[in-house]
C-alpha cells in the first residue's frame, strides 16, 4: 500500500472514530459534566506524554516552553477554547442531543472559512461563498421557525473553529502543543475536584465501577483518533483530510436518527439540506482541484524526460 493511500485509510479510520463517539457516551447520559471535563484534562497530560514517546517525537522541555511565552499564553488561550467546544459536545452526547453535535460539526468547516478570511486574509472561491450563504440560510430557517437560535451547535462548532485558528499561531508542534494545553488546566481542574469532594462528594467516586471507568477513559479515549489522525496528516493532502472530515458529523447524524430516533422533523430537514448542499459545492470543487493536479503532473513528468 502507498503511502498516501496509507494516509487516507488512517484518516479515514481517524474520523470514523470521532463519528462513534457518542456509542462511548450514551450509556453517561446525564453526566456529571464538570467532573468529566476535570477529569479528561487530568488524563489527558499523560496521555499525551506517552503518545509523544511512542511515536518518538521529542519533547518539549520547560526551558524552550518557557523561551516561547506568546505561545505558552496562545495554549492557554487554546485549551480554554477547545474546553468550550469539548464541554458543549459532550453534554449534547450525554443529553439526547447527538443531532445538534452533528449540526455543529457540519457547520464548523465553514465557521473555519469565514475565520480565515476575517483574520488570515483568505480569498473564498465561489463554491466556498455559496456553502456560507447556504449554512447562513440553513441557520436563519430554524431561527424562523423555532425562534432561536441553535445555540449548542453554535458554540460547538465556533468554539472548535476558534481553536483552529489558535493553533495557527503556536509555534509548539502538534502533539507539544495539546500536551502543553492540558498541562496549564491541571491546576484548576485539580482544584475544582478538591473542592467538590469537599463540598458535594464526586459523582464518579460514587458510582459504579463500569461508570468510574467510563469517567476515567472519557479524555484517553479522544486519543485514538488523535494518534489516526497525527499519522495520517503527514502521509495524504490537506484536502483529502478536508473533504474526509464529513465522515463525522455523517455518522453522528445517522447514530441520532437511526440508533438514539431523535427528532428529525421538517425544519431540520431543510436547514440540514442547505447546509449539506454547500458543503457538495465545496466538495466537488475540491475533487476538481485534484484532478486538475493529478492530470497535469504526467505532462510536467514527460516533459523533464
Amino acid at each position: 500500500m502507498s503511502a498516501t493511500r496509507l494516509g487516507n485509510l488512517l484518516a479515514a479510520l481517524s474520523f470514523v472514530a470521532y463519528g462513534l463517539l457518542p456509542l462511548y457516551y450514551a450509556p453517561l447520559e446525564g453526566a456529571q459534566m464538570e467532573e468529566m471535563l476535570a477529569l479528561r484534562i487530568i488524563t489527558s497530560a499523560p496521555a499525551m506524554l506517552l503518545l509523544i514517546l511512542v511515536l518518538r517525537r521529542p519533547v518539549l522541555s520547560l526551558s524552550a516552553m518557557w523561551a516561547d511565552k506568546r505561545s505558552l499564553l496562545l495554549c492557554l488561550l487554546a485549551s480554554t477554547v477547545m474546553c468550550t467546544s469539548w464541554y458543549s459536545f459532550t453534554w449534547a452526547l450525554t443529553n439526547g442531543q447527538v443531532l445538534a453535535a452533528s449540526l455543529g460539526f457540519f457547520i464548523n468547516p465553514l465557521m473555519a472559512v469565514a475565520l480565515g478570511v476575517l483574520f488570515l486574509g483568505d480569498k473564498l472561491s465561489p463554491a466556498q461563498r455559496a456553502a456560507v450563504i447556504l449554512a447562513t440560510a440553513g441557520i436563519g430557517y430554524q431561527v424562523w421557525q423555532y425562534g432561536e437560535l441553535p445555540w449548542l451547535s453554535l458554540v460547538m462548532g465556533g468554539a472548535f473553529a476558534l481553536y483552529g485558528l489558535i493553533k495557527k499561531f503556536i509555534r509548539f508542534d502538534a502533539l507539544n502543543s495539546v500536551m502543553v494545553e492540558a498541562v496549564l488546566l491541571i491546576p484548576p481542574a485539580l482544584a475544582y475536584l478538591v473542592w467538590r469532594g469537599q463540598t458535594q462528594g464526586l459523582t464518579f467516586i460514587t458510582s459504579d465501577t463500569a461508570t468510574l471507568l467510563l469517567y476515567l477513559g472519557a479524555g484517553p479515549v479522544t486519543l485514538i483518533p488523535l494518534v489516526l489522525f497525527t499519522l495520517a496528516i503527514n502521509r495524504t493532502s490537506l484536502t483529502m483530510v478536508g473533504l474526509m472530515q464529513y465522515i463525522e458529523p455523517s455518522l453522528q447524524f445517522l447514530l441520532a436518527t437511526l440508533v438514539f430516533a431523535e427528532a428529525f422533523d421538517e425544519v431540520k430537514a431543510v436547514s440540514f439540506g442547505l447546509i449539506w448542499l454547500g458543503l457538495l459545492l465545496c466538495s466537488v470543487e475540491a475533487m476538481a482541484g485534484i484532478r486538475r493536479r493529478t492530470t497535469r503532473q504526467p505532462s510536467h513528468t514527460s516533459d523533464s524526460t
